[in-house]
């Protein structure tokens, strides 16, 4: 059945969730957010997370300004920052022969001139429980989607099994925030365009000591990289690999792996042994895609569902939580009114298409002049000129704390 450009949504009145305005599946940061901005504005919002709970081991776990000032929006910014963290105000390079600071959060024009280190599911489980607070809000944990419901070439809803079942929930609108691997965007037939980091990821943990430094720190030498996040009493540490050579560097075995650790973070040898085994390594694999249509009849992509993120920056978090708000502004209205279209549905995908693209170039570039040329054993790392000139130095930074301009919740 043809569907015109803007017709109004199907009306969810004759459903088994007769009260449900709109589904949204996937309880991460875009999910969680998005929910709680649309029961907060009087949506009956149902949340499905296929996950128990949220106690589970993220890829990221920072709070860039835009979210801590969307919290403060909220009145929640203090609340929030009672719970366990650290702030992250500089990030150092750190090579052979010399230290450079590249970013400097300190002179942002913000309550928070800094990054949040907090683990996600802390963040994820506060905005639950806020969300809890309104009636209209509605949680599923162990909520598996199966498929989408279509009716009249409307998306209307998901079916979704339980540990009781399975079930239906039908709205006007569905919202996939179901992350990278996305099983919506599968089922909605939705090819995101792909590129091709040069790096995957060995993401472990180590012991911290309190007299450890605190800053975010990326060490270069000898053709191998280490990302080291402070994380109270352990380092969360990232080491960087060249695309698909983790099977190689199995093969050196573990006693190579911590010689290089050595190299990299001399301050570590005395922990180097707590790493006894290739299962407290989790290879990640990098990857950094985007969708060229966000939407179909009664379906919304966003979050990773809608574009996947380089860890460069570590962006995909904050990018999430303003593709909620920018959401939650379009669609508030109308779903309260009953009348939202295809086009209000775009216009999404309109307002967030070109931040993406445009940070999605960012990390291109940083894979391409720091990363690429790091993990190069061939040559001696230099870093780039243009990091040691503050005025240039200083547009990253913005852009890795705010995006492309700030995200703003219409009240």
């Amino acid at each position: 059945m043809a569907v015109s450009p803007s017709p109004t949504l199907a009306d969810s009145s004759d459903s088994t969730n007769s009260k449900c305005q709109c589904c949204v599946v996937g309880g991460g940061p875009a999910g969680v957010v998005l929910s709680f901005l649309l029961a907060r504005r009087g949506v009956a919002v149902t949340l499905l997370e296929a996950h128990q709970d949220f106690d589970r081991d993220f890829r990221g776990d920072t709070l860039h300004p835009s979210t801590m000032e969307l919290m403060d929006q909220l009145g929640l910014a203090d609340a929030l920052l009672e719970l366990p963290h650290t702030k992250l105000r500089k990030v150092s390079m750190q090579t052979p022969s010399e230290t450079i600071t590249f970013a400097d959060f300190n002179g942002l024009k913000s309550r928070f001139p800094f990054i949040v280190l907090m683990p996600q599911s802390e963040f994820l489980k506060f905005l639950a429980d806020e969300a809890a607070k309104y009636p209209n809000f509605t949680l599923i944990m162990g909520a598996n989607v199966q498929e989408l419901i279509h009716e009249d070439g409307l998306c209307v809803g998901v079916k979704y099994r339980t540990a009781e079942g399975s079930e239906e929930c039908r709205a006007p609108v569905t919202v996939a925030c179901d992350g990278r691997f996305s099983k919506l965007r599968k089922l909605a037939g939705l090819t995101p365009v792909k590129t091709a980091p040069p790096m995957d990821v060995l993401w472990f943990r180590m012991p911290r000591n309190p007299d450890d430094g605190v800053d975010l720190t990326f060490r270069i030498n000898n053709g191998h990289m280490l990302v080291m996040l402070e994380r109270g009493d352990h380092w969360q540490l990232g080491y960087l690999i060249i695309k698909g050579s983790f099977h190689d560097v199995r093969e050196q075995g573990l006693e190579k792996f911590r010689e290089s650790m050595a190299a990299l973070a001399p301050e570590l040898v005395d922990r180097l042994e707590t790493i006894a085994d290739w299962k407290q390594i989790t290879p990640l694999n990098v990857e950094a895609s985007r969708l060229t249509q966000w939407s179909k009849p009664g379906l919304l992509l966003i979050g990773d569902a809608a574009h996947v993120m380089s860890p460069v920056g570590g962006v995909g978090i904050n990018y999430a939580v303003q593709d909620a708000i920018e959401t939650a502004n379009v669609l508030s209205e109308p779903l309260l009114k009953g009348n939202v279209t295809t086009a209000d549905l775009d216009l999404v995908r309109k307002h967030r298409e070109f931040p993406t693209k445009v940070i999605q170039r960012f990390q291109e570039v940083i894979q391409k002049r720091i990363v690429l040329a790091g993990l190069d054993d061939s040559q001696t790392f230099r870093p780039p000129w243009f990091l040691k000139l503050p005025i240039i130095r200083n547009l990253p930074v913005r852009l890795i704390a705010f995006g492309v301009k700030r995200s703003r919740l219409k009240e």
